[in-house]
């Protein structure tokens, strides 16, 4: 069967998405620096990272006689939420809302298998040699069109496709990312510490989040956008999705396991189970320096999991300390009283 980019291209944007681009099945160019990265701890517990580092760094190892990769974008631009990463302040999840176009648009192409964010693929290196947008010096792919807010998916099929221009960088001696991070986890340009960054800690970590790190998430729930917010390309940026606003945080704090389903399945937060939102949750009202939230800290220090009833500990000492020994200059956690 003979297809032709332009059909491909075509069909793609009929589904939805914004962005598509054409590359070869040749192994990512940064796929050694990307083992360098795993060698050096910097994934943390991200271990499906490291599982399948060989298919990453060959992706003609994923689908036997493939010969051209398509990588398209969505864009997912929406206002700023006060809790949550841009990505999961809509109403679904991504995987499967872009996993069901991919499939669709893998069944169009015929001999081709797809993959979303989970596969062993290292999408970032393709979708900058296949044009999408190049990565910027916080590890992230920026697109011209839309910025930093795009989700991206990948296609592998048999079909020789010609490939397109790879994208050129535009960030130049710009380092607003690297700034902008709360917790220095960009250690160097295009070089991510996932261990220091908040994302990594309110999403990828499933045990208790270190306690140097905690004031710094000050209230993020459920990820970090600092380091992409910031970026100038942002102006060019789409607004296309309405952020889900979210119930009052002590409320959600006294949620068992089927509340916490109810309202969050079939979005990102739903995969971080109740234990990771309420430990969250502990952390970000231990933050705020409200004490009108101390009776829902007190009642999680009762939680049947030990997770939340520590960090529920520690967010009510934290707020003693801030009201009581703040007034005398003292210092906590080696850093200086708000």
């Amino acid at each position: 069967m003979t297809m032709t980019k332009a059909e491909i291209r075509d069909h793609a944007l009929q589904l939805g998405f914004d962005l598509v681009g054409f590359t070869t099945i040749a192994p990512p160019p940064h796929a050694g620096e990307f083992r360098r990265w795993l060698d050096a701890g910097f994934h943390g517990e991200i271990q499906y990272l490291a599982r399948r580092a060989a298919e990453r760094a060959n992706p003609s190892q994923l689908l036997p006689g493939a010969k051209s990769i398509i990588v398209v974008g969505m864009n997912y631009g929406t206002t700023g939420t006060k809790h949550l990463a841009r990505y999961a302040a809509g109403h679904v999840d991504y995987h499967k809302w872009m996993g069901a176009k991919l499939a669709a648009l893998a069944k169009f192409i015929g001999d081709a298998i797809g993959y979303v964010d989970t596969g062993p693929i290292l999408e970032r290196d393709l979708a900058q040699r296949a044009g999408l947008g190049w990565i910027g010096k916080h590890t992230n792919v920026i697109s011209q069109q839309f910025g930093n807010w795009i989700f991206l998916g990948e296609i592998l099929t048999t079909l020789d496709l010609p490939p397109d221009e790879p994208a050129r960088e535009y960030c130049g001696t710009c380092r607003r990312c690297i700034d902008a991070c709360p917790t220095q986890a960009i250690v160097a340009p295009y070089q991510l510490d996932a261990r220091r960054c908040i994302s990594y800690l309110t999403i990828e970590l499933k045990g208790s989040i270190p306690v140097e790190f905690r004031p710094a998430i000050g209230n993020r729930i459920f990820g970090c956008d600092d380091c992409l917010a910031v970026c100038p390309w942002n102006r060019f940026a789409k607004l296309v999705i309405p952020p889900r606003p979210l119930p009052p945080l002590p409320e959600m704090l006294a949620w068992d396991d089927c509340q916490f389903a109810d309202y969050f399945r079939d979005t990102p937060i739903y995969r971080l189970k109740r234990r990771g939102w309420l430990r969250n949750i502990c952390v970000v009202l231990g933050n705020s320096g409200d004490w009108k939230v101390l009776p829902a800290l007190h009642q999680a220090l009762n939680d049947v999991e030990p997770l939340v009833r520590e960090h529920a500990a520690w967010a009510i000492e934290e707020m003693t300390f801030t009201s009581t020994r703040c007034r005398a200059g003292e210092h906590h956690h080696g850093r200086p009283c708000r």
